[in-house]
């Protein structure tokens, strides 16, 4: 039986991974790394100074040792370079490399702008130029909601104006201590997740677009039983599993496409679901919507739909795509317009690439 409490898919706690250059002291790393060290406002909570921003192609040392994009060197061969103290013991987190890990002093430095990256930039040279003992570098990986990688976002969701993200973090700090985890026993929620009024379409690694939560509008507007917080609280089940699946975890996205089969203005049109998914979603997962994608819209619908949807922000609106075209449905989001219709429709389209969410119901 799944657990029926559902935990946030990412918190403050790092996970730890160390390369050895031991098998190739002269050896590059393979990665881009990103300057974190030039006194911008998005790097506060960034741990370090320097931090992989792309992995190279072949066999290199940082795909041997499992290195990802965002994971953020805090250490050269046991000197620490961390902006600012731990807050946590090495005992307590888990370690990527178990037996080759290899502890630091946690050092913090208090340099000028760009004199700690220079610093560690310096101390690799040195120790691979003399070659014994072989370089070793400490890294921390960070949820992709976890400050050093959230902070960014809140910041350009508030142009930039730290007070202002400042607030928008903590408030979403506050919310997320109070709806979390989310009781999967719900009945509510399990009629959701049973009719799969609430799904995921992920159609895999050959698009360049990121999977899609999947909102079925006509079976939640037929079942009473079934509150706009049930529906939100489906909707963040979803969206959690497939933010902590992106590839970046500085960049986590995630499309939204609204089924509305069946949905006339004379059969109601529950503004008030999308509204409270709205009023969640903004405030706590800011930039990280792709596409939101409504279909099929008469004329009417889309005229009634604009109207009422005016409660969303400009900036967000500028990613919404309400159509009656099924080809501008699978352009926006990546789709094979012919396989959706072999399927028979954009459900059975659903259906067949369901990435997840049977785990979630509970019998």
């Amino acid at each position: 039986m799944p657990n029926p409490l559902f935990p946030s898919t990412s918190n403050e706690k790092p996970q730890l991974l160390t390369i050895s250059f031991k098998d190739d002291p002269q050896g590059s790393l393979g990665a881009q790394l990103i300057n974190c060290d030039k006194g911008e406002p998005f790097e506060m909570f960034c741990p370090g100074f320097a931090q992989i921003g792309r992995l190279l192609d072949g066999d290199t040392v940082a795909r041997k040792s499992g290195v990802k994009v965002g994971d953020c060197i805090v250490a050269v061969s046991g000197r620490g370079f961390r902006r600012f103290a731990a807050d946590f013991k090495e005992d307590d987190l888990e370690n990527l490399s178990k037996e080759t890990h290899v502890s630091n002093d946690n050092n913090v430095l208090h340099l000028g702008k760009g004199e700690a990256y220079e610093a560690l930039l310096s101390r690799i040279k040195m120790i691979k130029a003399a070659g014994t003992p072989p370089l070793v570098l400490s890294l921390e990986r960070y949820g992709w909601d976890a400050k050093m990688n959230s902070w960014p976002r809140f910041l350009e969701a508030r142009d930039g104006n730290v007070p202002s993200a400042m607030k928008m973090l903590q408030d979403h700090e506050q919310w997320k201590q109070i709806n979390f985890p989310i009781d999967l026993t719900r009945d509510g929620v399990q009629e959701v997740l049973r009719l799969k009024a609430v799904a995921e379409i992920d159609i895999g690694q050959g698009s360049s677009m990121p999977p899609t939560v999947y909102v079925n509008f006509s079976k939640l507007q037929a079942v009473e039983s079934i509150s706009p917080d049930d529906v939100c609280k489906a909707f963040l089940l979803f969206t959690e599993m497939m933010l902590a699946r992106s590839k970046d975890p500085r960049s986590p996205k995630a499309c939204q496409f609204i089924d509305l089969s069946g949905v006339t203005i004379s059969s109601g049109f529950r503004v008030d679901m999308l509204k409270k998914i709205y009023h969640v979603f903004e405030p706590n997962y800011p930039e990280t919507l792709a596409k939101m994608v409504m279909y099929p819209v008469s004329t009417m619908l889309a005229t009634t739909a604009r109207t009422l949807l005016n409660f969303v922000n400009e900036k967000t609106q500028k990613k919404f795509v309400i159509t009656n075209s099924l080809a501008v449905v699978c352009e926006e989001l990546g789709w094979d317009q012919r396989e959706v219709e072999s399927c028979g429709g954009v459900t059975e389209f659903m259906h067949k690439h369901e990435k997840a969410g049977t785990e979630l119901i509970l019998e």
